[in-house]
């Protein structure tokens, strides 16, 4: 029987991430993955995927509707290849994937392809197309990641009644896309489809969408997709979701209780993920979930059972990649006898729709709640003359600071390459920077970044230049 230091179970960012730095700290570790590919939801079906077809989506987008008024004359009609374009996101995706195998071997890390599961607390097992193996390993970090949630009565047939993951591979462009939910995942596959010509309806049951940002944000971002002739259906409960033949029909009570009925030949149901620990058998190891399905940890990221850790969508906090990562890292290094530490308020949130959305910190509405007496200071992006020069001019930053300390507490942005631009404020919220720290700071010109400098002026006594 195979012998480690640690073991992990999924090889998503958080997973390899953990692994690489188990191993970089002199751990025997190896990995397990119960898909073919390394990398997770985030690089086979999540974030990476749906960046590229953003991205092709956004040059086509460009190639129709801008293109003329930078002077760059197409003869002839433009055309959407949507075969070529789902086929280019799958090369960037086996690029990326096969990068983690490197990382892996370039780490002397051993991979295990099969579907993990615990034997007890030092044990897992790992059931392979022809046998059944198992391993030992003193520590165990559970890496397991998340699968796309969904309602109770709806049927995911996975052909016209869909999830994100199979919205990633459509063989055509949709008439009308229903879109259940107005979160990250929604807008940017609705973003992708409007652009390439179907029509999109986003249900939502809050009252605004993208709920967890700053309401100025969630405003300004629906403004935008309504101008590109996204439609909006806001505090509507959706109760059934019928498909019949090549069409889906969705009922919903509106915020009047009035029913609404709604048909599209595809309905994308994006209700958000859930903590996947299907055939972990966490019980035979001593781990513990909550009533949410989440694996049980303390500040550390351990588990009920003292040698086994998780992290990443599998445990509470934001379901993001990039945290994961940080959480990866931290559980190596405490097992390593390191005391690190992540600060989860400083974890940035990003829509990559286009304008981009991303934050960091506290919004008003929990400043206001917590009773913080704040300032803000916000500054539109158009009042810049890199926004001019490329044409995108819609959105704003505003920066939110201590009114007594001037510390920045918050920031929220909407715009051209803000995805970037938020770990200037992450940099400067890292140091504990008070707004005119940041305004200080001298920013090039011409560029999208001197919103910031603006922002942070205009929270420093309302001291803006250029609006």
């Amino acid at each position: 029987m195979n012998q480690y230091d640690v073991a992990v179970i999924g090889s998503g960012p958080g997973g390899y991430v953990a692994a690489i730095r188990c191993a970089q700290l002199g751990m025997k570790t190896a990995i397990v993955e119960k898909y073919n590919t390394l990398g997770g939801t985030c690089l086979n079906v999540g974030c990476i995927p749906s960046k590229a077809l953003l991205d092709s989506s956004h040059h086509y987008e460009d190639a129709v509707k801008h293109f003329e008024a930078h002077g760059i004359e197409i003869p002839g009609e433009v055309k959407v290849n949507l075969e070529k374009m789902i086929a280019r996101k799958q090369s960037v995706v086996d690029q990326t994937t096969k990068g983690i195998q490197f990382l892996m071997d370039k780490n002397k890390i051993d991979v295990y392809q099969g579907m993990g599961s615990f034997q007890d607390a030092t044990h897992v097992k790992i059931a392979q197309e022809k046998e059944e193996i198992v391993i030992e390993a003193r520590h165990t970090i559970i890496a397991t990641g998340s699968k796309p949630a969904t309602l109770p009565f709806i049927t995911l047939d996975k052909e016209r009644v869909i999830t994100s993951t199979e919205a990633l591979k459509l063989k055509e462009i949709p008439k009308h896309m229903v879109i259940i939910g107005g979160g990250v995942i929604g807008l940017e596959l609705g973003q992708v489809y409007r652009r390439l010509g179907a029509q999109v309806s986003v249900i939502e049951y809050m009252d605004r969408i993208v709920p967890g940002m700053d309401a100025a944000l969630s405003k300004e971002l629906m403004k935008v997709l309504k101008k590109q002739k996204v439609k909006f259906y806001l505090s509507h409960k959706v109760k059934s979701v019928e498909r019949k033949g090549d069409e889906v029909e969705i009922k919903a009570d509106d915020k009047k209780g009035q029913e609404v009925s709604f048909k599209g030949d595809y309905c994308l149901v994006s209700v958000g993920r859930r903590p996947y620990t299907d055939g972990l058998n966490a019980e035979a190891a001593g781990v513990k979930l909550d009533d949410r399905g989440r694996v049980e940890v303390n500040d550390h990221l351990q588990t009920a059972a003292a040698n086994i850790y998780a992290i990443g969508d599998v445990v509470r906090g934001a379901m993001l990649a990039h945290k994961a990562e940080e959480e990866g890292t931290m559980v190596a290094e405490i097992l390593a006898g390191q005391k690190p530490h992540i600060d989860y308020n400083l974890i940035p949130g990003v829509v990559y729709t286009w304008p981009e959305v991303a934050a960091v910190g506290k919004t008003e509405e929990e400043l206001k709640k917590a009773g913080i007496a704040y300032k803000s200071g916000q500054f539109p992006m158009r009042a810049l003359g890199r926004s001019r020069a490329s044409m995108d001019i819609d959105g704003f930053i505003k920066i939110l600071a201590d009114k007594e300390t001037d510390e920045v507490l918050g920031v929220h942005m909407i715009g051209a390459r803000c995805a970037d631009l938020i770990a200037e404020a992450v940099t400067a919220m890292e140091f504990r920077a008070s707004a005119e720290d940041i305004a200080r700071m001298s920013h090039a010109h011409p560029t999208y970044a001197e919103a910031v400098k603006e922002a942070a002026l205009a929270a420093t006594e309302d001291r803006a230049l250029h609006v």
